[in-house]
């Protein structure tokens, strides 16, 4: 075989690209200005903000009626306040030890924004399903949300400490190993890979163990289909289908009237021309019928989200969510999107980081200025029921979720590089186990301050 020659490039001859070899001792050198082991320590800098100040900074922009929904669910536990608090730990995150790797990152990568969707080729895969704050980022961020997120899921379930440290372990373990393999795949293998879940349920060798994951699976996705939260049609005779209102969980909002539907038909158009042609001939099947918001998780309550219903035929209808996009909260600390609208910078954080993505993704803006990306409603979509998790079935998840990172990762970053510095030993590993510890501690802490002014009536001041 004859040598490769070099690439020409603008008549000169360009430099070969590195080698994984090479790309892996460049990672591993990163150990000298960053330290595996310095990612063990969490202590809040003396100019920390004001954890409430940054919640009144994320209402900014949200419908003030829904926020004290926001603050009920976030002032249950420690976790849900974590959910919620996204902002709060990208401006922690922000002073913490990062090698100066970057990849797109989900921005809010706790262990509830993965879950199971239905491909389009109608394959079920476990993947990341939630990238509203995604933005190229330091790739530690997501590992260290991660991790704490275990950790506080962990000691909500009250799970013994030593079984909380495993997960977390475990979840660490799962993306520095798999990593490894990735850093040895060829790009396009990295592209094409996918985590069935068939194959991870035929992964677990107990019988017994398997019946009951079974049985949950097609419980939870029971529940996907007929949750009292998912949108009701409505229609009398000879009239136009409609969505019955579930105040304040769903509803059509009074000050817009009928100008709602006439903003989403504008809004359709928008969505329309962000998809590809074929798409473009799906979506005109359908006509919209009506609009409706509808409140959404915990992080995104108060921001303007919607179902549309659109209808093909009397017995062919669909339902597409209508997500607002905001600026990421990752934005003040990595770097403004480089999209011109939030929504497009979703659907691309999708694309990048997901193993297959839903066809009906594409992004809009409506006539008062608001950013949105689009998606099916729950296709086969589905959490995992966590809430029913014992120590065992928490570490079994806590792989799942660490695996499916560093597949996401690998995609847009250098797995090499990454895998460079991660090593053989588990240094890491116990170094993120041990920042989980402290940051679920300050979590805590934050959660303590925010509950008691919920007490005390001054979280008003803060939905002000």
């Amino acid at each position: 075989m004859k040598p490769k020659e070099p690439i020409k490039k603008g008549g000169k001859l360009a430099e070969s690209r590195p080698s994984q070899g090479e790309l892996r001792a460049m990672g591993k050198s990163l150990r000298e200005k960053c330290p595996r082991s310095s990612h063990a320590v969490w202590k809040a800098p003396d100019n920390r903000p004001d954890p409430l100040r940054l919640l009144k900074q994320s209402n900014v922009g949200r419908r003030p009626e829904l926020i004290p929904i926001r603050f009920g669910r976030m002032v249950r536990t420690p976790f849900t306040f974590y959910r919620g608090a996204a902002l709060n730990m990208a401006a922690d995150l922000a002073t913490t030890p990062a090698t100066g790797l970057r990849v797109q990152s989900c921005g809010d990568c706790h262990l509830l924004n993965f879950g199971a969707y239905a491909t389009p080729e109608r394959r079920v895969v476990f993947d990341i399903n939630d990238l509203d704050e995604t933005l190229p980022a330091p790739w530690e961020w997501d590992v260290k949300r991660l991790a704490a997120s275990f950790l506080l899921a962990c000691r909500e379930k009250g799970l013994r400490r030593s079984d909380a440290k495993e997960a977390v372990l475990t979840c660490v373990r799962a993306y520095r190993e798999r990593m490894a393999e990735y850093s040895k795949m060829t790009v396009l293998e990295i592209w094409y890979a996918s985590i069935d879940v068939e194959k991870l349920l035929a992964g677990i060798k107990d019988a017994e163990a398997l019946r009951r994951k079974l049985k949950r699976f097609a419980a939870a996705r029971a529940k996907s289909l007929t949750d009292h939260h998912y949108p009701v049609i409505k229609a009398g005779a000879g009239q136009s289908p409609t969505i019955k209102d579930n105040p304040p969980l769903i509803f059509h909002p009074r000050e817009l009237g009928e100008n709602l539907l006439k903003i989403g038909r504008e809004s359709l158009a928008g969505y329309r021309k962000s998809l590809p042609e074929d798409r473009r001939a799906l979506i005109d099947r359908f006509e919209l019928k009506d609009i409706a918001l509808k409140v959404v998780g915990v992080g995104s309550v108060g921001t303007w989200c919607s179902v549309a219903l659109m209808v093909a035929s009397k017995e062919d209808r669909l339902f597409l969510q209508a997500k607002e996009a905001r600026p990421s909260v990752l934005e003040a600390y990595a770097g403004k999107s480089v999209y011109p609208n939030h929504g497009q910078r979703v659907v691309n954080g999708c694309r990048l980081m997901q193993s297959a993505s839903d066809i009906f993704l594409g992004w809009t803006k409506n006539r008062l200025g608001r950013h949105f990306y689009v998606r099916q409603l729950r296709d086969t979509k589905m959490g995992a029921p966590v809430e029913h998790f014992e120590s065992a079935e928490m570490i079994t998840y806590a792989h799942y979720c660490g695996w499916t990172l560093a597949r996401a990762h690998a995609r847009s970053g250098s797995p090499a590089q990454i895998s460079g510095y991660l090593g053989k030993s588990d240094t890491f590993d116990q170094a993120i186990t041990a920042f989980s510890v402290a940051y679920a501690d300050q979590v805590e802490r934050d959660h303590s301050v925010f509950a008691k002014a919920v007490r005390s009536g001054a979280v008003k001041a803060v939905m002000e």
